[in-house]
C-alpha cells in the first residue's frame, strides 16, 4: 500500500502555532514532506508580520484551521532541491510569498497569474493539494514546489526583504496593471501602513509625484522626509482635501477601515483610478454617481504571479526599495501582535527566526 500523504510528512519541524481563535502563538513540533523532484527546501531566516496574520490566527475571517501556523512572508536559504529543480541551488537566498501551489494548468497559471487560480494554495490554513493542512513561515523550514520560489537579490537584506513578498507584490502588481507606473503621473497612497510605505517607494521608483492620504497628521514629517513623498493630505480637513480635488491620476487604497468613499474620488482626475488593496470588513456604500460623472474607475488587487514578484524584487533591488523594519524574537510574537492591532509599528514586524525560534521552543519545552 502507498504511504499516505501524512505519512510522507516526515521531516521534522518547529513552528509557532495558533491552537484556538484566541490567537495565542506559542512553540508546536510539526512536519513537512519529503522533498519532492521539483521542490526546493528552505531554512527559514526570517519571516514578516502581516496583518493578515493576526485576522487568520483569530479567525476573524471565519475559515481558521488549528493548529495553525502563520506567515506568508518567509526569507530564507536553500537547503536541499529535488532533482529536477534548475532555477536554485544549495545556497542561494530566496523567498516564498503569499501561495505555495496552484493546478499549474488553468489558463490563469498559463499565463503566470497563478494568484488568479482557482485552485490556488495559500500558504497556510488550506488544504494542500496532498490533503495535509499547509503550515505558514513562522516556522523553522519549508519544502515548496520551485515554481513558487523568487530569488533575492544580493543587495537586498532578507530580513528588510520579506515583507516585499506580500506587501510589495501587493502594491506593485496593481500599479503596474493599471497603468499607476508612469513618469509624472499623479499617485495617491490612502493609509500609511505595512502597504502603504512600500506603495509610496514603488510610486517615486517609477518617478512619479506621490502624495500620501492618511487621518494621521503625525506622519506627515515621516512620509515627507523618511519615505519621500511628495505631499501630504490629512483626510479629515475639508480644505486640505478641497485642494486636492480633481489632481490624482491614481489612489492605491491600503486602508482596511471602512470610510466615507466619496471624498476620496473627488480627488482622482477624470478618468483616474481608485485601486483597492486593503479588506474593510462591511461593505462599501458608494454613489453610482461618483464614478459615472467623471468616468472614474473603482477596481481591486491581490497580489500578484510568480513572475511579477520576481520582477518586483528585481525593480526593488535596483530602486533599493525595501520595507521599514522592526525585527523581533520569537518570543516576542504575541506582544508584537498586540501592538500591531494597536497599528503600533512602523511598519512592519519581521521574526528572526534563524535565531530565536530553536531558543524559543527550548525555553516553551522546558517551562511545562
Amino acid at each position: 500500500m502507498a504511504p499516505t500523504a501524512a505519512e510522507q510528512h516526515t521531516r521534522k519541524a518547529v513552528g509557532l502555532a495558533a491552537r484556538d481563535a484566541s490567537g495565542h502563538l506559542s512553540p508546536l513540533a510539526i512536519t513537512r514532506r519529503g522533498t519532492g523532484d521539483d521542490d526546493v527546501v528552505i531554512k527559514i531566516l526570517y519571516c514578516g508580520i502581516c496583518h493578515s496574520d493576526l485576522h487568520s490566527i483569530k479567525n476573524e475571517w471565519k475559515n481558521g484551521r488549528y493548529p495553525m501556523v502563520p506567515g506568508h512572508e518567509i526569507a530564507g536559504e536553500v537547503a536541499e532541491v529535488g532533482k529536477n529543480v534548475t532555477k536554485f541551488k544549495t545556497g542561494d537566498r530566496v523567498g516564498v510569498g503569499c501561495m505555495v501551489n496552484s493546478c499549474q494548468s488553468c489558463e490563469s497559471c498559463n499565463k503566470g497569474f497563478e494568484n488568479h487560480c482557482p485552485g490556488i494554495i495559500p500558504t497556510y490554513n488550506l488544504v494542500d493539494l496532498d490533503g495535509t493542512i499547509t503550515y505558514g513561515g513562522y516556522s523553522s523550514m519549508v519544502v515548496v514546489h520551485e515554481r513558487f520560489v523568487v530569488r533575492f537579490p544580493d543587495t537586498i537584506p532578507l530580513d528588510k526583504g520579506a515583507p516585499l513578498l506580500c506587501a510589495g507584490i501587493t502594491v506593485y502588481s496593481p500599479m503596474k496593471y493599471h497603468g499607476l507606473n508612469v513618469p509624472g503621473m499623479h499617485l495617491g497612497v490612502l493609509g500609511l501602513g505595512g502597504l502603504g510605505h512600500v506603495a509610496v517607494k514603488f510610486g517615486k521608483a517609477f518617478g512619479m509625484k506621490v502624495t500620501v492620504i492618511s487621518s494621521s497628521p503625525g506622519k506627515k514629517q515621516e512620509a515627507l522626509e523618511r519615505l519621500g513623498a511628495d505631499a501630504f493630505i490629512v483626510s479629515k480637513s475639508a480644505d486640505e482635501m478641497k485642494a486636492a480635488m480633481s489632481s490624482m491620476d491614481g489612489i492605491i487604497n491600503t486602508v482596511s477601515a471602512n470610510i466615507p468613499m466619496a471624498p476620496l474620488l473627488r480627488l482622482l482626475k477624470p478618468n483616474g483610478k481608485m485601486i483597492l488593496v486593503g479588506l474593510p470588513e462591511k461593505p462599501m456604500e458608494i454613489s453610482p454617481f461618483a464614478l459615472v460623472a467623471a468616468n472614474k474607475n473603482l477596481a481591486g488587487s491581490c497580489i500578484g504571479g510568480m513572475r511579477d514578484t520576481q520582477e518586483m524584487l528585481d525593480l526593488a533591488a535596483k530602486h533599493d526599495v525595501t520595507a521599514d523594519i522592526e525585527v523581533i524574537g520569537a518570543e516576542y510574537v504575541n506582544t508584537a501582535m498586540e501592538r500591531l492591532a494597536k497599528a503600533d509599528v512602523r511598519y512592519r514586524f519581521v521574526i528572526d527566526i534563524g535565531n530565536t525560534l530553536d531558543k524559543a521552543a527550548a525555553a516553551a519545552v522546558a517551562a511545562e
